[in-house]
């Protein structure tokens, strides 16, 4: 992701070509995966900025790929939001008990290694799978702050198109363990369930896709196919500008685990973005 420049500055990043790689990108990226707010804001608040994420090719594959991160959080004091985090929606709480509902994006996975700006996973290894399309979905979510120190959350993913995709539900247990003036680093623990459509449609092997790749034929019932943990520490370089960093790693279960297009179980995950926020 690039901040935005003058366009004298930098004229080659306005060029005809570049436009039309980036555009389709950056508006599916204003609705990636949402979390939920874990606060209300006290005015209308922007954020901008960028960096990279290192996650597997797919879930599963056992390369890692490394893309730019666009960073776009636009926050009303009224509780609505466009961000490339949280989707497009409304949050807002309830004393300690938070609720919001977004429209979002889950990408698709091609069956050959994708570029680095693409916003869908692929890998070659995938060779005859054929390819998974996005889906819009639907994000309701609730969260409840029962400590200072630790919040539970849970989350929906409804398709609205693409529909047999799936569905899933993910349950979060967050610590936001240490804050400072300076410093804040947030541990959290993920449990991931999915639908029969969806463990079918990105961990199981029809015939026809048996066929074509040579994986065995695999059904995927529906059920707990993964569990992360993930830490965040933001370092405040002043009023306005902060680095963000994660580290992480998802250990995948149940059928989930044992598809044959799983290379490798447990998998790490990282992030560094730098944000400015005005």
């Amino acid at each position: 992701m690039r901040n935005i420049e003058p366009r004298h500055k930098f004229p080659h990043l306005l060029s005809g070509r570049m436009l039309k790689k980036m555009l389709p990108g950056a508006v599916l990226a204003l609705l990636a995966t949402p979390i939920l707010a874990a606060e209300q804001k006290q005015g209308n608040e922007l954020t901008l900025g960028g960096g990279v994420d290192v996650a597997p090719r797919y879930s599963g594959s056992d390369e890692s790929r490394v893309t730019t991160a666009l960073v776009l959080d636009y926050s009303l004091a009224n509780g609505f939001f466009v961000s490339t985090t949280r989707g497009i929606g409304y949050g807002n709480n309830i004393g300690k008990l938070n609720y919001s509902t977004a429209l979002s994006y889950r990408p698709g996975r091609k069956d050959r290694n994708v570029d680095s700006d693409a916003i869908s996973d692929g890998s070659d290894d995938l060779r005859g799978m054929g390819d998974i399309k996005g889906s819009a979905l639907g994000v309701p979510g609730l969260g409840y702050e029962v400590t200072d120190w630790l919040n539970v959350q849970l989350q929906a993913e409804v398709p609205i198109s693409q529909r047999s995709n799936g569905e899933a539900l993910h349950f979060s247990i967050i610590s936001p363990f240490y804050k400072s003036s300076k410093n804040s680093v947030t541990l959290a623990l993920t449990g991931s369930w999915g639908t029969s459509k969806y463990m079918q449609t990105y961990y199981g092997v029809s015939a026809s896709q048996s066929a074509a790749s040579g994986f065995s034929r695999y059904d995927a019932g529906s059920g707990i196919y993964a569990w992360s943990m993930n830490v965040d520490w933001t370092h405040k370089l002043n009023q306005d500008w902060n680095v963000v960093a994660a580290a992480g790693f998802t250990q995948l279960a149940g059928d989930a685990r044992n598809s044959p297009i799983v290379q490798r179980k447990a998998s790490p995950t990282g992030s560094l973005k730098v944000t400015y926020s005005f």
